[in-house]
């Protein structure tokens, strides 16, 4: 029940107000560090909310580290089958920042993981979920997650490789999607899902023609709406050839 909750209110929020940026910076020897920021579009959520909106009173500013949660948690940690450890550790060294104020009306949820090679970095939009899972000891089994991201990088070819692990709940939440793009249809929601990524060379092509590729040609930024990921994420795949 708890995964089901949960998934909704992300659902919900994704749909009707969120805006995320995907920003990935990647060396020379193939270090970098990925970011993906959540944010809340006022302007959107003010619509949703109607006079609710002016009622808010919010006030959350933590930071962790992934790790911490680990420790906190050891008791809970030790007992966990040796496949779910793994799991989590690939997440040990994420940083999160939450900051939701309704008095700035500045809601931001910032995570970030450096790494010395990009197939270390884990799916950073299941961090906040993992997080409640060890501090409430609930089962990843139970989790609900219909697809997931990876990144390879050789050098020369970058990829962002998105795969559906679970057709049949992705039938569910596209089903679920269309429900609520009918609901929030009457509202002008703003809801962009950003890619920003950083090479050490040249770009020498991209896999997605909407691709804008700078000027020096050693960045690029892919824009797509959310709620069209969230129905078809592997739409977001991308290959990038350095010169």
């Amino acid at each position: 029940m708890k995964n089901k909750i949960y998934a909704l209110l992300l659902l919900v929020f994704f749909l009707t107000s969120c805006q995320v940026t995907e920003t990935i910076h990647i060396n020379e020897d193939g270090t970098g560090k990925i970011e993906a920021v959540s944010l809340r579009d006022e302007h959107s959520y003010m619509q949703i909310a109607g006079e609710n909106y002016s009622k808010e009173e919010i006030f959350q500013d933590t930071t962790y580290v992934f790790q911490d949660l680990i420790t906190k948690y050891s008791e809970t940690f030790s007992r966990l089958p040796a496949f779910e450890k793994a799991i989590f550790q690939k997440f040990a060294t994420i940083r999160v920042h939450i900051k939701k104020s309704s008095f700035e009306k500045e809601f931001r949820t910032t995570i970030s993981q450096n790494f010395t090679k990009i197939e270390e970095v884990a799916d950073l939009y299941k961090t906040e979920e993992y997080a409640d899972d060890i501090e409430n000891n609930y089962a990843l089994v139970a989790e609900e997650h219909y697809y997931s991201v990876n990144y390879a990088f050789d050098g020369s070819v970058f990829k962002r490789i998105v795969k559906i692990t679970d057709a049949v709940e992705l039938k569910k939440q596209q089903d679920k999607i269309e429900g609520f793009k009918t609901q929030v249809s009457k509202f002008k929601i703003t809801q962009p899902y950003v890619l920003k990524y950083h090479f050490p060379r040249k770009i020498k092509s991209v896999s997605n023609s909407n691709t804008k590729i700078s000027e020096d040609r050693k960045s690029l930024e892919l824009q797509f709406l959310i709620a069209d990921c969230l129905v078809n994420p592997e739409s977001t795949n991308l290959e990038v050839v350095l010169e």
